[in-house]
């Protein structure tokens, strides 16, 4: 059995305002996708076992290119405005189908399949924290491996891009980014540079799914930003978050990260509840904010980071919420 691993993420600072050539900062946390690959000895049979989708079925090769066929040429129809991105994957499962499909066609593999997939997370999926981008990866390296291709870090995110554009449409390669090379990073005009990480703990809650799909809110900031100075404002809140942490100094860092939360507020991105939890934990002494793309209705906004400098659970607990430490992960992509 081949087992390999992928981290999740968290933006630090620059969601949203990176669309209109903003920094971003991200960093791989210790949270991780799992995909283990094992010989099975029926010929020209995948068995998938995807055991946070609760997905366990038996497939043909025949049956995942004919997937892999309808998947492409429904990508095509959005590229070309003819589909929306979510009418592409209509199922959460046939994400990891393509990834295993893709990568049987690349390296001419079909003949050989006789493979069990079996994934398994500790990313909390749909709020921001690139679970899917984890899992694309943790796939790929898995069945290279169990293949023994040799295949580069850089072709491999090349091929992983594929995957992930099917799940957002035009994929910056940000989340793959990270959770390929580890630590932190920062992400500029399509250049990425590696970041120092923070030295100190940071905690993440996670209110829920956003209601709000993350292109719906896209959509929505960038009506916003045509209009506003908020996607400048972000970008110099994201580099006095960099300076915080390349000086060391948490008291900036909160300060920094106190008034991106105001800024992602006049976006509209954070929802009522979720900011009155946010207030709660200022008046505390602390700093928090939401990490991914939040939501333009409803209750939840996906992960929400919290700079404190004890754990905050106490403080969460009211809201029904439970803290839980991240620690920065170092290593990326990798066998386990």
């Amino acid at each position: 059995m081949i087992t390999a691993i992928a981290p999740g993420k968290i933006i630090l600072s620059g969601e949203h305002a990176v669309v209109c050539g903003q920094p971003a900062l991200a960093l791989a946390v210790d949270r991780y996708a799992k995909a283990s690959v094992i010989h099975h000895s029926a010929p020209a049979t995948v068995v998938f076992d995807l055991l946070n989708l609760k997905h366990h079925k038996d497939t043909t090769v025949k049956a995942l290119r004919r997937l892999k066929s309808r998947l492409s040429a429904d990508y095509h129809l959005f590229l070309q405005g003819e589909r929306s991105i979510k009418d592409v994957l209509k199922l959460p499962h046939e994400l990891s189908h393509f990834v295993l499909s893709n990568f049987l066609e690349r390296f001419n593999r079909f003949s050989d399949a006789g493979i069990h997939l079996k994934t398994e997370s500790t990313i909390p999926m749909g709020c921001g924290m690139g679970s899917s981008a984890a899992m694309i990866l943790a796939v790929k390296f898995a069945l290279a491996n169990h293949f023994k291709e040799e295949i580069d870090k850089e072709n491999l995110f090349k091929l992983a891009l594929e995957a992930e554009n099917l799940q957002h449409g035009y994929s910056s390669g940000l989340d793959l980014r990270v959770s390929l090379q580890g630590g932190a990073l920062e992400y500029h005009n399509g250049q990425f540079s590696p970041l120092t990480l923070p030295q100190w703990a940071l905690y993440i809650v996670n209110t829920g799914s956003p209601n709000s799909s993350t292109g719906e809110c896209v959509m929505h900031t960038k009506k916003l930003f045509e209009t506003t100075d908020l996607a400048t404002e972000i970008g110099s809140v994201t580099i006095a978050i960099k300076t915080a942490i390349e000086q060391n100094n948490f008291n900036d860092f909160q300060i920094a990260l106190r008034a991106n939360h105001q800024l992602l507020v006049a976006l509209g991105v954070v929802p009522t509840p979720v900011q009155t939890f946010i207030r709660h934990l200022e008046n505390n002494g602390l700093a928090a904010k939401i990490c991914g793309a939040g939501s333009i209705n409803g209750d939840k906004a996906g992960i929400v980071l919290i700079a404190s400098p004890n754990d905050p659970t106490p403080l969460c607990q009211g809201f029904g919420y439970t803290a839980e430490k991240v620690v920065g992960d170092t290593h990326g992509l990798r066998l386990d």
